[in-house]
């Protein structure tokens, strides 16, 4: 059994962001990039089914800035193999499609049985890689995933509906899920055990596929900005019941209330 982690890179941010000159992206010289939070829930639950099946854990990331980091963390926590897909720029936003492009050609050649990924980044929200990713390499798939279970030739999955419902499917393997949370927090790494795995190498690094353009993505970006100021905020002072006098004045003269 082999289980891929597909994982991303992207902007820390308790840092502040800067637009890039251009006005189409962030300043990447200017911020840290942090493994993204739900791709830490697809390796923890990865992790979770290799120590109840015995299954090969690969970790697979596109040349992302300060990837390496991230894989060699992959590592000290228990992931056999961590590998790097190379050519690749990474100096761009790059859409869900296109990334699902570059990564399906190697996720197909290695063979894996089970694929799980976060369900989405906070750069796009999209929460369409498992999906997009699926459907280019024929496979079925679920997101908002909450639960996994493995059997002979199949997955047990419980995904996340809304209102606070979810449901158990049975899926066939392979498949590729997309995780919204692990069955417990990803595990904590020691800053040693991380240092020892570093010194140690062993990330492989595989040119990667680039997609024919016209297929790469349905998606430009035109514009990044900082929300334009549009009004500006009265503070109300005074007794309780003047300000609630006042509050009652302005959402009648806006015709919010009558009366």
């Amino acid at each position: 059994m082999r289980i891929l982690v597909l994982m991303r890179q992207l902007p820390d941010l308790v840092e502040e962001l800067e637009i890039s000159s251009e006005g189409t992206d962030i300043d990447r010289e200017l911020v840290k990039f942090v493994m993204n939070e739900f791709d830490d829930q697809a390796l923890e639950e990865a992790l979770l089914l290799k120590e109840s099946s015995g299954a090969e854990v690969v970790v697979v990331a596109l040349d992302e800035p300060d990837v390496d980091q991230a894989l060699y963390t992959a590592i000290a926590k228990g992931a056999d193999r961590a590998v790097k897909l190379t050519g690749v720029s990474n100096e761009r936003w790059m859409s869900t499609h296109e990334r699902a492009a570059i990564l399906a050609p190697y996720v197909e050649e290695s063979a894996a049985d089970l694929v799980l990924t976060g369900v989405q980044a906070a750069d796009d929200l999209d929460g369409q890689l498992a999906g997009v990713l699926a459907g280019l390499l024929g496979l079925p798939h679920a997101a908002v995933v909450v639960g996994v279970e493995l059997k002979d030739s199949t997955v047990l999955v419980t995904q996340e509906l809304g209102g606070g419902r979810s449901v158990d499917e049975e899926i066939d393997l392979p498949a590729v899920l997309g995780l919204q949370a692990a069955r417990q927090a990803p595990r904590y790494a020691p800053i040693s055990k991380i240092r020892q795995v570093t010194q140690a190498g062993g990330i492989e690094e595989v040119a990667a596929h680039t997609p024919p353009e016209a297929s790469a993505t349905a998606i430009s970006l035109r514009r990044l900005y900082v929300p334009e100021r549009s009004g500006h905020a009265e503070m109300l002072e005074g007794t309780p019941g003047e300000v609630a006098e006042r509050i009652a004045e302005i959402l009648r003269s806006r015709g919010l209330v009558k009366g």
